[in-house]
C-alpha cells in the first residue's frame, strides 16, 4: 500500500515532561528467559553446593553474589557500581530470586572474601555445564583449542605481574589459559595464571584435565586440538600423541634454523589450490627422539612490500609468498589439515566477544580470588548465551573442515538488544502475574519461541 508523505512524516516541537515513578516498570523484560534458563540448569542449587564448605550465615550469601555477577554481565554492564542502574528492576530481581538488590559495597565485600576452594568449585561447575551439553548432543568428535589471553589492569591487584602485553606495555596483568570447544563455541575450562608466564606454562597438566573431563562423559569420542607456535615443544607433541589426540601445532621458525634451509632449497612444491602450495616431510629436530609429520606451506600474497627488504636469520623470504610450518599426527591429505588448523582463528573471535560483550577483561577488586570469581562469571555469561540458543534451536550445519560451530550463533550484544533489553510493565490483575510489552510482532514471536523451547527442554 502506497502512503502519502504526510502519513509518514510529522513535525515534532515539544519535549515531553519527564516523570519518574515506581510503577513496576522494567527495562529488561527478556530476563524471564534467563530465569527459565537458570531453572532448567538448576543453577542456584548448584552454586550453593560450590560454597557449602563456608560456614558463615550471611544475609547475602556467596551463591547470590555469583548469580548477581552472571546476570550483571549478561545485561551488558561492566563496573560493579552499575548495579545501581537496575537495582529496582522487578524482572531482574525475580530472575535473581531477590526482593531487594544488595548494595554495591556488599557485593564488593563478598567478592573480596571468596576463598580458593570456592573459586575451584565454581570453575568445576562451569566445566560440568559444558560437558553435560556435549554429552546431551552425543558428539562423536570434539575439538578443543587452547590459548592464553591477557587481562590488563592499570592498578595493583593480587596475583598480577608485568609480562608480555603488546597493547599496554608495562601494565600488570593476568594471563589465563582458556580451553574452548569449537563445536559449541563455549569455554570449557580456565587456568588462572599471572601475567609473566609463557603460554605453555603448566599447560600439559591443564590440557590433560580437559581431555579427561570430556572422555569421562563421552567414551570413544575423537578428540582434536589446535595450538599456535607458543605451545610447540617435544614434550607437548609427545603428550598429545600419547593421549590419542589428533593435533596440529604451528612451528616457530626462530627455534630451528633447518626449517629456513629446507624451504629455500625446495624447488618443487605441490599445489593445494590457487593460493597454497606445500610439501611434507617426516622430520624431527636433532634433540627429538621421534619423527612426526611436518607440513611446509607457502601462501601467495598480493600485497607489495614498499619497505627495504630485511632478510631474517630464521624466517624464509621470497617475494610474493608467506611461509608457515605445521606439525601434526592427523592422517589424510594436506588441504583438510590446513583448513583444520586455520579454523583455530575462530577462538580469537570468541576471546573478542568475551572481552567486549561479556567484559572478561575487567579487574574489579584487589584480591585474586575475587577477580577470578568475576572472570568465571564472565565465562558463565558467555556460555549461558550459547546454551540459551542451543536449547531452543537445532544444529544448523554439519562438521566442516575448519570445525566451525555447529550452530550459527548470535553474539551476546545482539541477543541483549533484540530480546533482553525490552521495556515492560509488571502487573497482577485478578491476582495473576502479567508482564506487558509493546506489541512488536517480531519480538513477540521470538520471545515466545524461546519460552516454549525452554519449557519443552525443562
Amino acid at each position: 500500500m502506497k502512503l502519502s508523505r504526510s502519513q509518514i512524516h510529522t513535525k515534532v516541537q515539544s519535549i515531553p515532561e519527564l516523570c519518574f515513578e515506581d510503577q513496576r516498570l522494567t527495562s529488561f523484560s527478556g530476563c524471564i528467559l534467563l530465569q527459565r534458563l537458570f531453572q532448567k540448569l538448576n543453577l542456584c542449587d548448584r552454586l550453593r553446593e560450590c560454597f557449602a564448605h563456608r560456614s558463615e550465615k550471611l544475609i547475602v550469601g556467596f551463591p547470590t553474589i555469583v548469580l548477581i555477577m552472571i546476570v550483571h554481565l549478561m545485561l551488558g554492564f561492566r563496573r560493579l557500581r552499575d548495579i545501581e542502574r537496575y537495582r529496582d528492576d522487578p524482572v531482574v530481581l525475580r530472575a535473581l530470586g531477590l526482593r531487594r538488590m544488595p548494595n554495591v559495597s556488599t557485593v564488593c565485600r563478598g567478592l573480596a572474601r571468596t576463598d580458593r576452594p570456592s573459586v575451584e568449585n565454581v570453575r568445576l561447575l562451569s566445566r560440568e555445564c559444558i560437558v553435560s551439553r556435549l554429552e546431551a548432543e552425543k558428539f562423536s568428535r570434539v575439538t578443543l583449542d587452547f590459548d592464553g589471553s591477557v587481562i590488563s589492569t592499570g592498578k595493583f591487584a593480587e596475583g598480577t605481574a608485568v609480562g608480555y602485553n603488546n597493547k599496554k606495555k608495562g601494565q600488570r596483568s593476568y594471563y589465563p589459559l582458556l580451553c574452548t570447544v569449537a563445536q559449541t563455541a563455549q569455554v570449557l575450562d580456565v587456568f588462572h595464571r599471572a601475567g609473566n608466564v609463557h603460554d605453555s606454562h603448566n599447560a600439559i597438566e591443564f590440557m590433560g584435565g580437559c581431555f579427561d573431563a570430556v572422555r569421562s562423559r563421552l567414551p570413544g569420542v575423537i578428540l582434536e586440538s589446535r595450538k599456535d607456535a607458543a605451545f610447540f615443544s617435544d614434550k607437548m607433541v609427545d603428550f598429545l600423541d600419547s593421549q590419542g589426540v589428533q593435533f596440529s601445532i604451528s612451528v616457530p621458525f626462530e627455534r630451528f634454523v633447518e626449517l629456513k634451509f629446507m624451504i629455500e632449497s625446495r624447488r618443487r612444491w605441490k599445489r593445494l589450490d590457487s593460493r597454497w602450495d606445500y610439501f611434507e616431510s617426516d622430520w624431527a629436530p636433532k634433540c627429538w627422539e621421534r619423527r612426526y609429520r611436518f607440513l611446509f606451506l607457502r601462501h601467495r600474497v598480493k600485497k607489495q612490500s614498499k619497505e627495504p627488504v630485511q632478510l631474517g636469520l630464521f624466517t624464509p623470504h621470497e617475494e610474493g609468498y608467506e611461509f608457515k610450518v605445521i606439525v601434526t599426527n592427523k592422517k589424510g591429505k594436506a588441504k583438510p589439515i590446513l583448513l583444520f588448523h586455520n579454523g583455530r582463528a575462530s577462538q580469537e573471535n570468541q576471546f573478542s566477544e568475551l572481552k567486549t560483550q561479556c567484559n572478561m577483561d575487567y579487574v574489579p577488586t584487589r584480591r585474586l580470588s575475587g577477580n577470578q570469581l568475576y572472570f568465571l562469571s564472565a565465562v558463565f555469561a558467555h556460555n549461558m548465551y550459547r546454551e540459551l540458543q542451543m536449547t531452543v534451536r537445532k544444529i544448523d550445519r554439519s562438521t566442516t573442515p575448519k570445525r566451525a560451530a555447529l550452530w550459527i550463533f548470535e553474539e551476546a550484544a545482539s541477543m541483549r538488544h533484540k530480546l533482553i533489553q525490552r521495556a515492560g510493565r509488571l502487573t497482577r490483575p485478578h491476582g495473576r502475574l502479567r508482564l506487558t510489552l509493546s506489541g512488536n510482532e517480531i519480538t513477540r514471536k521470538e520471545l515466545m519461541h524461546y519460552l516454549s523451547g525452554l519449557a519443552h527442554a525443562a
